[in-house]
């Protein structure tokens, strides 16, 4: 007798081996300069370098393959742009970032920008998004601001950006290096470490393979959002710039459904017939672990889907979702001619009411503002906290009046309903409508300039451009 316990973990994060990939593989339509398709010619094949122990992301498998999440978006990459990927093997990450670094590889497969990495790399735009979460045992408190931690202690791998970050922005914090992702989730399991930071996926992934149960979400750290990009060598500016156009051919569905196929897990128990009569008890008991299992593993799937694609403060959509919305409607726009626009509003003054009245008063401010966005505005619409006292309005199938005239709504109902420092609180609103060749950024950026103009134009009131 043979009891099956299959788990399978959904992941909302707008994600943003060749059988897990379910997009086809029909040429992309990439136009390439006289210079790429040159090089293209000239260069078959590049040399890359990955992270060999990164599940489920990436690793080099027993057989020296790359594959994983990884593996799979750069393969698909590679097959939109015509170039072969011929993989370096190393045993560890710092020995990847070394080889990249003395030019043995050309290309590294996923990594976050960073200062440091900028000294010898260019990045291609971001492959996959990705939440980094706080991982504590069960018994540790929720952590609203890392910023309170004081001498607690953090186990994360070597050479990543998180550890770089988390030194600079948290000197408060005590960093464990450890060799891989799963022994820093280990150490925490082992009250050897408070906490770790980790991706969402890989953290999830480790808690489910390994039934650490013991662990749970403590918190959140948006700005430090995985962006994974594939980074080139500044030596190859053509080598980026080809492979960034292959980068943004690929679909939030295909990103979905490639990391789907590497997020599920079976879990298989069995029972041998000519012991079950010394087991019949024991079997009452499996199944009750079995069922506690299911309950803790739904309840961690929701969790994990609220948090990756929610702000904890408003509850609105967090700058990670908005991204990937961004991007899948420029991507509608360009393949069904149907134009959307953009919402961006700033609160006035916002500095004088946490210096003020402090800071909670400063977020029951954003919050009443959140809630007039979301109940005043289409099921449609993807209204999201974009940062600090900012939030951004899509507003798919939308001209630029019809933005307008919603913008000039919200901004009475906040001047209304809304108290501030001295009278009520008002938001200066910058609206723009996509156009044709527009990437997220340049909608974004037109629609920060008009806010800008509003702020100019003395506030309390909305601008177009």
């Amino acid at each position: 007798m043979r009891l099956l316990f299959a788990v399978s973990l959904f992941l909302a994060v707008c994600l943003h081996g060749d059988g897990a990939m379910a997009a086809q593989d029909a040429p992309a339509g990439i136009s390439f300069s006289r210079a790429e398709q040159d090089y293209l010619q000239r260069v078959r094949s590049v040399t890359m370098c990955v992270d060999p122990d990164w599940v489920p992301f990436e690793r080099i498998n027993e057989q020296g393959e790359h594959e994983g999440i990884a593996a799979d978006l750069i393969r698909l990459v590679a097959q939109r742009v015509g170039l072969v990927i011929e993989l370096l093997p190393v045993k560890s990450w710092e020995e990847s970032l070394a080889a990249s670094k003395a030019g043995r590889c050309q290309i590294m497969s996923f990594l976050n920008q960073t200062p440091a990495r900028d000294e010898w790399l260019l990045f291609t735009a971001p492959v996959f998004y990705d939440q980094n979460i706080i991982i504590t045992r069960e018994e540790h408190p929720y952590i609203g601001d890392p910023k309170g931690l004081a001498s607690e202690s953090v186990a994360l791998p070597k050479g990543t950006m998180v550890g770089e970050r988390l030194r600079r922005d948290y000197p408060g914090l005590r960093i464990i290096n450890t060799d891989n992702e799963a022994q820093a989730v280990e150490l925490v399991s082992r009250r050897e470490a408070d906490m770790t930071v980790r991706s969402l996926i890989v953290a999830a992934y480790a808690i489910k393979k390994e039934g650490l149960f013991n662990l749970k979400i403590s918190g959140q750290i948006p700005e430090l959002a995985n962006r994974l990009r594939i980074g080139v060598i500044k030596s190859e500016p053509l080598l980026r710039d080809i492979l960034d156009k292959g980068v943004r051919t690929i679909t939030p569905q295909e990103r979905e459904a490639i990391a789907n196929a590497h997020v599920a897990i079976n879990v298989q128990r069995g029972i041998d017939y000519s012991l079950l009569w010394k087991v019949v008890a024991g079997l009452g008991a499996l199944i009750l672990l079995v069922l506690y299992w299911n309950r803790k593993l739904r309840a961690l799937n929701r969790e994990l889907e609220r948090l990756s694609v929610t702000d904890r403060l408003t509850n609105l959509f967090n700058r990670m979702k908005l991204d990937a919305e961004l991007d899948a409607e420029i991507q509608r726009a360009a393949r069904f001619g149907r134009r959307f626009s953009v919402i961006l509003l700033d609160v006035d003054h916002f500095k004088q009411v946490n210096d003020t009245h402090g800071h909670h008063a400063g977020d029951a401010l954003l919050v009443g503002i959140a809630r007039i966005l979301q109940d005043n505005t289409r099921e449609t619409d993807v209204v999201g906290r974009w940062g600090g006292e900012e939030f951004l309005i899509i507003c798919p199938h939308t001209e630029l009046a019809g933005a307008t005239t919603l913008a000039g709504k919200l901004r009475g109902l906040i001047a209304q309903h809304v108290p501030g420092v001295g009278g009520p609180a008002t938001a200066s609103f910058g609206v723009t409508t996509s156009r044709p060749g527009d990437q997220g950024k340049d909608v974004v950026m037109r629609a920060d300039g008009a806010l800008y103009d509003a702020k100019r134009a003395g506030r309390n009131r909305v601008e177009t451009r």
